[in-house]
């Protein structure tokens, strides 16, 4: 694979292109990418070895790794969740990556999913004073629907203090990480602008939502890093049918006009082939569309986006980046589901590793055609 160019002014983000623009692959999907949860470090070396053998060979561009509080962090240790991996696993990972071409990018969940079920995440279990919600008990026994609309907890965007830890943590991982990007999450969030909250009751959750992105986003480009995130909240779900998930039902979707245009949103629908893209390229805001476990509605996510690109004007074109698949399983389950694709598919049926092979093998399809 010929060597990746990145272009940035000030963080703003052109998609990556190959050098003299020769492969039909990488002019129709300038972006292909996957975004798993980080490794335990017990299984570090088999997911090295899946880097180079699965990944890399099927011409594979973009890693976003999801560390959340799983590494030993040295400004905050007090952060460090269990099995955490050290600068020098991580390491690895960026040495792998280097070598096959891959742009590396971390991610830790920012604003929403501060909980998930029964436990709170390190950043409100060690400071609870950032919790937006107080008031909302963590359960014994965790079931949704609740009376509390209870799905993860959010930290408070105006709390004084939060940004500077918050911010200690992009820091570290960025370098650690050689990242020129920094993926932020901000997916799902339902708590935003309680009226509990004494710092923001009464106020727009559009603007609270949008002042955190320009938050998080001008932090990073003082290092000429690049802002990524999930595009659920900037979508309206009521009307247009979306849903409380893949959209918003809490009136943040007006953030869409009031964001930075060089930050980079990741579409995620995973039971229809939504084409929501459309959306965010023409509002000037540069898309992958996000697959998860439905070979089905991959491949016609892979079909929309290429029909996207060549239907689109040369201004709006250059917003269309291509796909990253999704996983939301341990990094060593999905590698094994891929060895166990390989020996039998038929034990597979709806699968992330197969609906991460249709994505590779339909581009590489629609790039023959040309």
């Amino acid at each position: 694979m010929k060597k990746i160019v990145f272009v940035f002014l000030l963080g703003f983000y052109l998609v990556p292109s190959m050098q003299a623009q020769t492969s039909g692959l990488d002019s129709i999907f300038p972006v292909r990418g996957l975004a798993i949860e980080a490794p335990l470090p017990p299984a570090l070396d088999s997911f090295l070895t899946f880097i180079d053998e699965e990944l890399a060979t099927r011409k594979l561009n973009t890693l976003i790794l999801r560390i959340d509080f799983n590494y030993k962090f040295e400004q905050h240790p007090e952060l460090t969740d269990t099995a955490p991996l050290s600068k020098s696993e991580v390491k690895k990972i960026v040495a792998v990556c280097k070598k096959n071409n891959i742009r590396l990018i971390p991610q830790i969940n920012l604003l929403g999913h501060q909980s998930w079920a029964t436990h709170l995440g390190k950043l409100l279990e060690v400071y609870p004073q950032f919790d937006e919600t107080p008031n909302v008990k963590i359960p014994v026994k965790y079931e949704w629907p609740n009376a509390d609309g209870l799905y993860c907890k959010s930290y408070c965007t105006r709390h004084p203090d939060v940004h500077k830890i918050v911010f200690d943590l992009i820091d570290e991982i960025c370098d650690v990480f050689e990242s020129d990007a920094f993926h932020a999450g901000m997916d799902e969030v339902f708590y935003i602008g309680e009226d509990q909250c004494p710092r923001c009751q009464g106020r727009d959750k559009a603007k609270l939502f949008a002042d955190e992105v320009w938050r998080i986003r001008d932090h990073l480009a003082k290092k000429n890093r690049q802002l990524m995130i999930w595009g659920d909240r900037l979508l309206e779900g009521k009307e247009t049918g979306l849903g409380m998930w893949e959209a918003s039902y809490n009136n943040t979707h007006r953030a869409i006009d009031m964001i930075p245009k060089d930050v980079f949103i990741c579409d995620w629908h995973y039971e229809r082939p939504d084409k929501t893209a459309v959306i965010f390229a023409n509002k000037g805001l540069t898309v992958a569309t996000a697959p998860w476990r439905r070979p089905d509605i991959t491949t016609q996510q892979v079909v929309d986006m290429a029909q996207f690109r060549k239907d689109a004007t040369p201004q709006v074109r250059k917003h269309y980046a291509g796909l990253i698949q999704t996983t939301w399983s341990p990094a060593i389950m999905f590698v094994r589901e891929a060895y166990q694709y390989r020996n039998d598919k038929s034990k597979i049926g709806m699968g992330q590793w197969a609906s991460f092979v249709r994505m590779i093998d339909r581009m590489n399809e629609i790039a023959n055609e040309k």
